[in-house]
C-alpha cells in the first residue's frame, strides 16, 4: 500500500523520529508512519520538532519501548510521552495523543467547552421547561 492510498504524507522533514537502545529499522518506521499520519494532515500550520524512541534493555522494569514527542505546530509546543510493551501499540498510542493534542491546538478555540448560560444571561432557552415557565400548572389534554 503506497501513501497515496492511505491518504497520509510522509512526516514533514523539518520532525525528526530518533532511537535510543536496541530500536530496528522496521521498528522505527512503524513510529515514522504513525507520526506522519498525526502530522502529515492538510491545513496544519507548519510543524518541526524531535521525537525520541526508546527500548528498555531490561524489559523487567516496566512496558519496554517509549517515546516522548516535543513538536511546535503553529506557535504552539505539544509534549507527548507514551510507554507500551509493543512497538505497534506505542506507534499507536503516539499517534492517537499526537493526533487528539494538535487538534486541541489547532482548533481549540473554535471547540472550548464551556457550561451553557442560564437564559437571563444570553443562554438558551430551555424548550423543556417552558409550560412551567408561566408559573401555572400544566393544562390537561
Amino acid at each position: 500500500m503506497s501513501l497515496e492510498d492511505t491518504g497520509t504524507r510522509p512526516v514533514p522533514g523539518t520532525v525528526r523520529v530518533r532511537a535510543e537502545g536496541d530500536v530496528g529499522a522496521r521498528d522505527l518506521a512503524c513510529v515514522r508512519s504513525g507520526v506522519g499520519a498525526a502530522l502529515g494532515r492538510s491545513g496544519l500550520p507548519a510543524v518541526s520538532g524531535d521525537v525520541r524512541i526508546t527500548r528498555a534493555a531490561a524489559p523487567h522494569a516496566g512496558p519496554p519501548w517509549s517515546a516522548g514527542a516535543e513538536i511546535r505546530v503553529g506557535d504552539a509546543l505539544v509534549v507527548v510521552h507514551a510507554r507500551e510493551a509493543g512497538v505497534r501499540a506505542l506507534a499507536n498510542r503516539l499517534r492517537d495523543r499526537l493526533q487528539g493534542q494538535v487538534e486541541r491546538v489547532v482548533y481549540g478555540a473554535r471547540t472550548t467547552r464551556r457550561p451553557a448560560g442560564p437564559p437571563w444571561y444570553g443562554g438558551p432557552a430551555d424548550e423543556g421547561r417552558t409550560a412551567l415557565a408561566g408559573g401555572g400548572p400544566l393544562p390537561f389534554q
